[in-house]
């Protein structure tokens, strides 16, 4: 049986590049073949901040789209954050939408794909890993990050990635199945 990965596109505005290259992400996460990825995407799930009364460990939800962000992290074995940089910082929209659950998250690694201008992304990278562990995610070192984003897309907009690219995301996927697969008994428990 296929781990499922969750490819998380983390943010959430207007015109926002996420989709196209959590869309392609998709595409070659499937075609490698380790995994079966789907597209969990915060912007569909219309989270507030946190509105919750009780406490995400208790797990005692009372939104209806608390519990929908619930059953869709549940689901997953592994996660791929795709994620923009914000003021050096994580999208607000990300760390949201992990300070929602708790258990959901538990004994699953993570893998990022980041993007933004010079420094592609990984300072917001850098800020999320302290988040993820704190709800006992095992963040990888293996990422890929797209400096100067928008020079990797074509006149219409669709993501052209180099070899770099390639070679880094299959590497990456490759680590993020082995964690899954060591994480497994944890996550039976």
């Amino acid at each position: 049986m296929k781990h499922r990965l969750s490819i998380i596109i983390g943010s959430t505005r207007p015109g926002r590049a996420g989709p196209v290259y959590a869309e392609w992400l998709e595409a070659f996460a499937r075609q490698h073949g380790g995994f079966d990825p789907v597209i969990t995407d915060i912007a569909a799930f219309d989270l507030p901040v946190l509105d919750e009364p009780h406490h995400p460990r208790l797990g005692k939800y009372e939104q209806e789209h608390t519990k929908a962000w619930s059953k869709a992290i549940d689901a997953a074995d592994a996660f791929v954050f795709v994620t923009p940089e914000y003021n050096y910082f994580a999208a607000p929209a990300i760390v949201n939408a992990v300070d929602y659950l708790s258990r959901e998250w538990n004994y699953k690694p993570a893998a990022f794909f980041s993007y933004g201008g010079v420094s592609g992304g990984m300072r917001a990278v850098q800020a999320l890993k302290p988040l993820l562990t704190t709800v006992k995610v095992m963040p990888i070192p293996e990422a890929v990050a797209l400096p100067m984003h928008l020079n990797s897309r074509d006149e219409k907009g669709a993501f052209q990635p180099n070899e770099h690219v390639l070679s880094g995301t299959g590497t990456m996927l490759d680590e993020l199945m082995r964690w899954s697969v060591a994480l497994k008994p944890l996550r039976a428990g």
